[in-house]
């Protein structure tokens, strides 16, 4: 077995531990020189990723066993790929878990084209949850930590929040390799424009900032919709907005989709307050920003914006289209969205 800080122990082929180190293959700089099969398969090949088609074609070519020589061709050609999608991105099948189901296709495998058959674990990136203004010296971020089951009734979990999660404090001096750069969202300069902010889940993690910031500067005119299952499991940094709203710098509106028998959603409250919204949109010259799930909820404040448009600004669907295109155009609403 190889012992992984991100995965835990997980079963790996003989084939990837059958040499104890690769001394004669180019590898990245950065790298331990020789490098260790086991280091690499702990901390720089992700094994836990789902493998491209691209895999499947490249471990056929040294496969000595026909039927698996046979398969995986089926898989990495064009007329395989529903078959494909069946057998490994619909269950969420592992670079790990293909490997063991090919075993002489995977003890074949020359050592040399082990980094071009398995990818490298790629950068997480994350919107930093404060301002250096309140808490100087400081670097907050807010993650959810990934964990699910596949259709296979496999658990998984995500490879860097599960490791950011177990970190601690305790452990002594822990390095966190990372680096910074700039947002692609941008606030206003000018101290009196309202901002309106719809940050559902962790989508909420640049607001945090961006009020800290605004409230260090004195600025008032923050308006936040925010969203999650359940108020007393994931009302994330709701101490601290309750704070806020008394203080009057911050105005909040929740939807706890699963604390009632009706599901609701953000985009409820943007229409049930859509006075507000329009006002500050058409008075107050407002800016509007959007984080989070780019899945389906992008599209569903879209869509009660363009409602809002409608029934307060009186204006026709096809003009409600032009006036949020409009206001993406002049940067009044900015939007940063993952999947």
């Amino acid at each position: 077995q190889a012992s992984c800080p991100l995965l835990g122990p997980a079963p790996v082929s003989r084939a990837l531990l059958a040499s104890p180190s690769l001394s004669g293959t180019p590898l990245p700089a950065h790298l331990p020189q020789p490098c260790t099969i086991q280091h690499l398969v702990a901390c720089y090949l992700d094994i836990s990723c789902v493998p491209r088609r691209s895999f499947f074609e490249l471990l056929a070519w040294f496969s000595p066993s026909e039927l698996e020589r046979e398969k995986l061709q089926e898989f990495s050609s064009a007329q395989g790929q529903e078959e494909l999608y069946g057998y490994c991105n619909r269950p969420r099948r592992s670079t790990l878990e293909v490997l063991c189901d090919f075993p002489h296709t995977t003890c074949a495998v020359p050592l040399d084209y082990l980094l071009d058959l398995i990818p490298r674990i790629q950068p997480r990136a994350f919107s930093i949850a404060s301002s250096m203004l309140a808490l100087p010296n400081r670097l907050q971020i807010l993650l959810a930590v990934v964990q699910y089951k596949t259709r296979l009734s496999k658990p998984r979990r995500g490879l860097c929040s599960t490791w950011l999660a177990s970190l601690s404090p305790q452990q002594g001096d822990v390095r966190v390799p990372l680096w910074v750069k700039r947002g692609g969202m941008k606030f206003p300069a000018e101290p009196d424009t309202p901002i309106i902010m719809i940050g559902p889940g962790t989508g909420v993690a640049p607001f945090r900032a961006a009020i800290q910031e605004r409230v260090a500067h004195g600025r008032k005119g923050n308006y936040l919709f925010f969203g999650c299952r359940q108020k007393s499991k994931d009302f994330y940094c709701g101490a601290e907005w309750q704070e806020l709203v008394k203080s009057g710098h911050l105005t909040l509106f929740t939807a706890f989709s699963r604390d009632q028998e009706e599901k609701i959603y953000v985009q409820h409250r943007i229409r049930e307050n859509k006075g507000l919204v329009w006002d500050l949109l058409s008075r107050g010259n407002a800016h509007i920003y959007l984080a989070g799930n780019a899945k389906q909820m992008p599209a569903a404040v879209a869509d009660a914006l363009k409602s809002v448009f409608q029934f307060e600004g009186d204006l026709s669907p096809s003009e409600a289209e032009e006036y949020l295109t409009a206001l993406e155009r002049s940067h009044r609403f900015q939007m940063e969205t993952w999947s």
